[in-house]
């Protein structure tokens, strides 16, 4: 039931997307969640503007739950994706954007949790 979007700027072969889906994985316990039901989407080569200016190394990440958004346990989670995107990626914190969304209804396998 958790989703994680990661757009970024650059391209992300194959064996980059295999790290970050292990390192995603990993850090959606963070947030009290189980890997068994994240579903991640990567989404490379995207225009990301800061200040005005075109980001060369930047990144918008959504991560979206069932229930409410623990401020403590997000703020824990954004740490750590800032983290896994400078040790994988080069982007530097600065040039990263997270939000989190939280909702009451998410449906799977054809009924609502």
């Amino acid at each position: 039931m958790p989703m994680i979007e990661a757009k970024v700027t650059m391209q992300l072969p194959a064996e980059k997307r295999d790290i970050l889906k292990a390192e995603f994985g990993k850090a959606i316990s963070i947030i009290g969640k189980p890997e068994s039901y994240l579903m991640i989407n990567l989404i490379d080569n995207q225009d990301l503007y800061f200040g005005g200016n075109k980001l060369d190394k930047g990144a918008y990440v959504e991560v979206k739950l069932l229930g409410s958004v623990d401020a403590g346990a997000s703020d824990k989670m954004t740490a750590k994706l800032c983290e896994i995107l400078e040790k994988e990626l080069g982007i530097p914190g600065n040039a990263v954007y997270i939000s989190y969304w939280g909702t009451s209804n998410w449906g799977w396998n054809g009924g609502n949790f």
